[in-house]
């Protein structure tokens, strides 16, 4: 049996690196790399971000499941997207668990009593070092009226709304929903829930980040 197939950490040697931007939510930077020993060094840019965290929640019985989506407006699309609670990595030395157990909050009023990964990926490997886990939420309930998030920004007119999962993977194919994490996680759920949630790992795994991020 041949051996299974796994990402593996690799790099080739950095000859020059610069910060060639700074923002508020991600960076620019150049390095100069020498991939080959008898080719010139190439010069890559590639955003510099802080990763984040997306959740999955659902809720209903066994076989028609519903999974909690909010509609936020993204500027530089122009459009309003139906997407999951999702949020950065931005506060220093936060647990990713507790980042998306806290996005979970501010987003959708939400909390969850069982949690696990879905899914890992890196939203654009070939010019980011943005990395995004999935978890999955369930056993959901509401918030009190008086712990809600005062939300601010484009999150002010954010609307929660539940819908049935095989209408969310029906949309996902037919091209109705677009935003990365979403369409990753309602297929990684509705994978997950066919083969019974065994392959679901536990929420404090190992994560294969990028060694370069922000």
């Amino acid at each position: 049996m041949s051996e299974k197939i796994s990402d593996q950490r690799w790099s080739y040697p950095v000859l020059e690196s610069e910060r060639v931007w700074r923002g508020s939510v991600f960076d620019m930077d150049e390095d100069v790399v020498q991939l080959s020993e008898s080719a010139p060094p190439v010069r890559r840019h590639y955003v510099a971000h802080t990763g984040a965290v997306a959740v999955v929640a659902l809720r209903g019985e066994p076989g028609s499941e519903e999974i909690a989506l909010v509609d936020q407006y993204r500027h530089p699309v122009q459009a309003k997207l139906w997407e999951i609670p999702a949020g950065l990595l931005d506060v220093a030395g936060e647990d990713p668990l507790l980042a998306a157990q806290r996005e979970l909050w501010e987003e959708a009023d939400l909390r969850a009593a069982k949690w696990d990964v879905l899914v890992d990926y890196f939203t654009s490997p070939g010019g980011s070092t943005e990395e995004l886990r999935i978890y999955l939420a369930r056993e959901v309930s509401e918030v009190l009226e008086s712990e809600r998030h005062v939300r601010c920004d484009e999150e002010q007119t954010m609307t929660l709304r539940w819908v049935s999962l095989d209408e969310a993977i029906d949309a996902v194919h037919e091209g109705r929903i677009h935003n990365p994490s979403a369409v990753v996680g309602i297929l990684a759920a509705a994978s997950a829930r066919a083969g019974g949630w065994v392959k679901l790992r536990p929420a404090n795994c190992p994560w294969f980040k990028s060694p370069l991020g922000r």
